[in-house]
C-alpha cells in the first residue's frame, strides 16, 4: 500500500482528499501546515505528496526546497496561482507536478497514479552510467559529478536525463521526453522543458550558454552527447521549443 501525505491548510480539502486516496487504496497522513508537513516527511516517509502552496506559516515551495534537501520523494503541487511563474518555480524547486485549483478528484488521482508508477519505472529501469570528461551520471546510484565534486539533483532532472541517456547523441522529441517525464497527459507543456534543461546546464555545463553536453534541437527536442560538442549559433540561447 502506497502512502500520500496531503498538505493543506483548508479542512475540507484536505478532509475530502483523505477521504478520496483512502477510497482509492493508499494510506494517507495529513498536515496541516509546512511545519507539520516536513515532521511528517521525516517520521512517516510517504511514497508521495500532495502539497499545497498557500500555507498559514511557511511558504510551500519553501517546504518543497526543504523536502528536496532529504528526499527525492514525487511531489504533487496544488494551487490557486495560475501564472507561469509560480509554476516555474514550483517545477524548479523541484515538483513533480502542478495541479491548479479548483481541479477534478479523477484528474488529481490520475496523476497519484501516473506519478508513483513514473517512481516505480525508474527505480526499477536500468540506465548504463554515463562518463563524459566533464561530469559523470550513475543512474542506479543516483549519483552525479562533475570534476569530482558531488552534485544534487532533483527526482525530474535524473528522470529527463535517463530518457536522454537511453540512446546517447540521438534527438528525444519534446512530446517523447513529456509523456516519458511528466506522463501519458502532456505533449505541449514546452515551458517544462525549457526549466529543467537550463537547471541541469547551470548544474552541469561549463558554460550553460553555450553548452556542450545538453544540446537542443530548436523547435524539436534534445539530446545529450557523450563528448563535448560545439555548440552552432542557433544553440547559444537556453533551450527554446
Amino acid at each position: 500500500m502506497s502512502s500520500v501525505l496531503v498538505v493543506d491548510d483548508e479542512p475540507h480539502l484536505r478532509r475530502t482528499l483523505a477521504i478520496s486516496l483512502r477510497a482509492s487504496g493508499y494510506a494517507v497522513v495529513t498536515a496541516a501546515d509546512g511545519r507539520s508537513a516536513l515532521q511528517a516527511v521525516h517520521e512517516d516517509l510517504p511514497d508521495l505528496i500532495v502539497l499545497d502552496l498557500g500555507l498559514p506559516d511557511v511558504d510551500g515551495v519553501e517546504v518543497l526546497r526543504r523536502v528536496r534537501q532529504v528526499s527525492d520523494v514525487p511531489v504533487i503541487v496544488l494551487s490557486a496561482r495560475t501564472d507561469s511563474v509560480d509554476k516555474v518555480e514550483a517545477l524548479d524547486a523541484g515538483a513533480d507536478d502542478y495541479v491548479t485549483k479548483p481541479f477534478g478528484m479523477e484528474e488529481l488521482q490520475a496523476r497519484v497514479r501516473v506519478a508513483l508508477r513514473r517512481n516505480r519505472d525508474a527505480d526499477e529501469a536500468v540506465v548504463p552510467p554515463l562518463r563524459t570528461p566533464r561530469f559523470s551520471l550513475d543512474f542506479t546510484e543516483r549519483r552525479a559529478q562533475v570534476g569530482g565534486a558531488e552534485v544534487r539533483l532533483t527526482p525530474t532532472e535524473w528522470r529527463l536525463l535517463e530518457v536522454l541517456a537511453r540512446e546517447p547523441g540521438h534527438l528525444v522529441t519534446q512530446q517523447e521526453l513529456l509523456r516519458e517525464v511528466w506522463g501519458p497527459g502532456y505533449g505541449r507543456e514546452s515551458n517544462y522543458l525549457r526549466v529543467y534543461a537550463n537547471q541541469l546546464r547551470r548544474k552541469l555545463e561549463a558554460d550553460p550558454a553555450r553548452p556542450a553536453y545538453l544540446l537542443t534541437d530548436p523547435g524539436q527536442g534534445l539530446r545529450l552527447m557523450p563528448r563535448p560538442t560545439l555548440t552552432p549559433p542557433a544553440q547559444q540561447s537556453p533551450f527554446r521549443p
